[in-house]
């Protein structure tokens, strides 16, 4: 084993891997604040950085779920944590890695941001139609809540894509899988309004298929539409923070609301896992749970 210098090892250790890595200031910043925490810790109880056990961190970490710390930001202490006691290893500056059992928590999946069904109706509503640019926005709000599509799903629409007589619109998504999802009336109109309306010459061009465009007939991008979307929610929405998955998200909850069930809307969306759907679940049951509280005459 090394002669080690207890007073500067977690400078060494930042200093070794600055070089080594190429990190960022920042994120050796955040290295040193945790492990600099850690060490604090350890000290209150008379147990050196090198000296302690598995059992130490781990009762260091459960202090910090105590606090109330995000499992995100322990997964992160412990990331430096696990850097540091593996690089003390390999170092032969220790003997055994204290951090090498410890297991990092599970993250709580965020639950998207809930737009009610007024939400939603006053978000489709901002975009001028007397424009023809406010027909376009208006045909992708729509065509995004009544479908569901990903942006990037919507981005990529050529007109043989949809089927306006049946009121279908066929979609390669993630894995290049199909899925038909129908368009739904007022979605279909919007549509049509704006092919017969905005998407025209000389706007178009024979060789562009894309539905979507921009005044310069070129494809809109993924930026642009995130964008428009934020300027519209911004105006008619300004309380909740909106993005193009917001619709996605709306849309799927308020088809478990009315009843959908969620096999179906797997199938919509095109999850692969019956899992990933399973979180709009939850936003729906806080929704009824609510109302049942707000109007049952028993809550």
């Amino acid at each position: 084993m090394q002669t080690l210098n207890k007073n500067n090892i977690i400078n060494e250790y930042c200093d070794s891997i600055w070089v080594e890595k190429g990190l960022s200031s920042n994120t050796i910043s955040s290295y040193l604040t945790d492990l600099h925490q850690l060490e604090t810790w350890l000290n209150s109880k008379n147990i050196e950085l090198v000296d302690c056990d598995s059992s130490h961190l781990n009762m260091f970490l459960a202090e910090k779920f105590d606090q109330g710390v995000s499992s995100s930001s322990i997964n992160r202490v412990l990331s430096s944590i696990k850097g540091f006691y593996l690089w003390l290893y390999n170092t032969n500056k220790i003997k055994v890695d204290p951090s090498d059992t410890i297991e990092s928590p599970k993250l709580v999946r965020k639950l998207p941001i809930n737009l009610s069904e007024e939400d939603v109706t006053n978000l489709l509503n901002c975009p001028d139609t007397k424009k023809n640019s406010g027909i376009r926005d208006r045909c992708i709000l729509e065509i995004l809540y009544a479908t569901g599509l990903r942006v990037s799903e919507l981005m990529l629409l050529e007109l043989n894509q949809i089927d306006i007589d049946r009121g279908l619109i066929r979609v390669i998504g993630k894995g290049n899988k199909e899925r038909i999802i129908p368009l739904g009336d007022r979605a279909k109109d919007w549509y049509v309004k704006y092919i017969n309306s905005s998407r025209t010459a000389p706007v178009t061009s024979a060789e562009n298929n894309l539905i979507f465009l921009s005044d310069k007939g070129r494809a809109i991008s993924r930026k642009t539409c995130w964008a428009t979307i934020s300027r519209y929610a911004k105006q008619s929405i300004p309380n909740k923070k909106v993005s193009p998955h917001s619709l996605r998200h709306a849309f799927a909850t308020h088809l478990l609301n009315n009843g959908a069930d969620l096999r179906s809307v797997q199938l919509l969306l095109g999850h692969s896992s019956l899992s990933t759907t399973q979180i709009y679940t939850h936003v729906a049951k806080e929704r009824l749970l609510s109302f049942h509280n707000k109007h049952h005459p028993r809550s």
